[in-house]
């Protein structure tokens, strides 16, 4: 079922009037939705919304509100993804893939093997935004996540928003994701993957030097950063959802 998010402002009583540009040109233009169909809806309250589509003009879609209640398509505990960005499609995979998985936002990183140049990197960060908002349209998510600023390992490390920060080091680290259990509700969890050529040996040398990080291992297979990203991220949630702690 098409799957909108809008604001509590749109509601009247019992009908929700989709005014919004992009909504309305998505509903009405592309997919040529008819009076009668079905649509899911979804407010800045993350309240769900089943309802039928009662009139379409040359502005506005009106729907009628069948049946509302809380969306559950949401992570118990807040993970944000700093990732050192990949070129063209494959950092595409990446930002939808996330998005999928649940991540709050994305923090794109200036790594020292970072393959992608700075200039580059800020150009997409609204592509990847836009691809944030389509993704969590498809996949029903009660949030829209946000593609943050570019920024460096030393900065985020700095900025203590984090309850736990994770850092994927290949090669060096023996510890697993188990080591980091458990975790509480509401509990803001930065995760950290490096480019494909793999962090510098002063970056590993600036997580050794931070209590706060706990550099893990996905395994003995060595995963291309893409891969890693879905690997670690699925891992995480697994583990985590089956432990939290109120």
């Amino acid at each position: 079922m098409p799957h909108f998010f809008i604001n509590t402002s749109d509601i009247i009583n019992d009908k929700v009037i989709i005014k919004d540009k992009d909504n309305y040109v998505h509903i009405a233009k592309s997919l040529r939705t008819r009076i009668g169909e079905p649509l899911l809806l979804i407010d800045e309250n993350k309240i769900q919304y089943e309802a039928v589509v009662v009139e379409i003009s040359k502005t506005e879609v009106i729907t009628e509100i069948k049946k509302r209640y809380e969306s559950k398509r949401i992570l118990p505990f807040n993970i944000y993804l700093a990732q050192s960005p990949l070129h063209s499609n494959a950092q595409n995979y990446i930002i939808e893939k996330s998005t999928e998985l649940g991540v709050k936002g994305v923090y794109p990183i200036l790594t020292d093997n970072c393959t992608v140049k700075k200039d580059t990197i800020e150009k997409k960060i609204d592509k990847w935004q836009r691809i944030m908002c389509e993704a969590s349209k498809q996949c029903e998510r009660a949030t829209i996540p946000r593609c943050l600023d570019l920024t460096t390992i030393e900065n985020l490390l700095n900025m203590g928003n984090f309850d736990k920060i994770i850092a994927f080091c290949e090669r060096i680290a023996d510890k697993t994701i188990k080591d980091t259990l458990p975790i509480k509700t509401g509990e803001n969890i930065l995760v950290i993957i490096g480019p494909e050529g793999g962090f510098s040996k002063r970056e590993f040398e600036i997580f050794s030097k931070n209590p706060k990080v706990k550099m893990l291992t996905l395994g003995d297979m060595i995963l291309k950063a893409d891969t890693a990203v879905v690997v670690a991220l699925g891992n995480l949630i697994y583990e985590f959802t089956n432990t939290i702690k109120n």
